[in-house]
């Protein structure tokens, strides 16, 4: 039973950690995966990123649910921050649009995922992008330094969001935004899910109602709140099966409990 919010960072850390030791390239385990039956051919991203500029194959291990980049409206020369940037991906994608001037900065508090990053970077031969560890609540990033701060299916693993929220606005320079791509639920989760440490590694546990989120974000500061992108995700039966008894399934069908897939968007206000 997860009790604690270390508890929680060192599940999602252990789980990511070895999903970075991983093979190199494709897809390895969703963030929603396991190694259950069904769960490691379990994607919420599937073959989005095909034909995306700046996709480098190795950066990918399926761990998405959303495009980030695509709504953010990158430009030329702009500082990007990505949060939870795990092998790269995203970083890489969004170095692509910021160009030579740009400038682009992955956290993550995975020392493994650091690591393959840097050595994606490395062998790509990029030169703009920097990779840090760090947890997303204590951002090693100076206050108002970032133009744009991109994360894609992260903060839901965070245990306190709240925290997190702030920490983006701390960072974003004003009048700098962010586009997150997150993981949300369509009611409050019961205790009996947030207890499964397997479904926490797979974003499940750890995402909170819609409304509530946003509510985070606007408490946060943020202003101009809009969803960019909203879809319903839908877990295969095998996976659901190996972290929930079949009455606690029964309970889940019968209120509709399910996960989404959203892309937010949200501007810290100008001084």
């Amino acid at each position: 039973m997860i009790e604690t919010k270390d508890q929680v960072r060192e599940v999602v850390r252990h789980k990511y950690a070895e999903i970075a030791k991983g093979r190199s390239g494709g897809h390895a385990e969703s963030c929603c995966g396991s190694a259950q039956t069904d769960a490691a051919d379990f994607s919420m991203i599937g073959d989005a990123y095909d034909g995306i500029s700046g996709y480098v194959a190795d950066a990918d291990l399926g761990l998405g649910c959303g495009l980030p980049v695509e709504h953010a409206g990158l430009q030329p020369g702009q500082t990007v921050l990505d949060l939870g940037s795990g092998a790269g991906l995203d970083v890489f994608v969004a170095r692509n649009e910021v160009g030579a001037e740009g400038h682009v900065i992955g956290v993550d508090m995975t020392a493994e995922m650091i690591a393959r990053a840097r050595d994606n970077a490395e062998k790509s031969g990029f030169t703009n992008v920097e990779f840090r560890l760090g947890e997303i609540e204590h951002l090693p990033i100076r206050s108002n330094s970032v133009d744009v701060v991109i994360s894609n299916c992260v903060l839901n693993l965070v245990p306190d969001k709240a925290a997190a929220f702030a920490e983006i606005y701390r960072v974003l320079r004003p009048g700098g935004h962010f586009c997150i791509s997150d993981v949300v639920t369509s009611r409050e989760l019961p205790d009996w899910v947030r207890g499964i440490a397997e479904a926490y590694a797979g974003c499940v546990a750890g995402a909170i109602p819609k409304e509530s989120y946003l509510q985070v974000i606007e408490d946060a500061g943020f202003r101009q709140i809009k969803l960019a992108s909203e879809r319903r995700i839908e877990v295969p039966a095998g996976l659901i099966a190996n972290s929930l008894s079949r009455q606690q399934q029964q309970a889940a069908e019968q209120m509709d409990l399910h996960v989404m897939s959203v892309t937010v968007t949200a501007r810290k206000p100008a001084e």
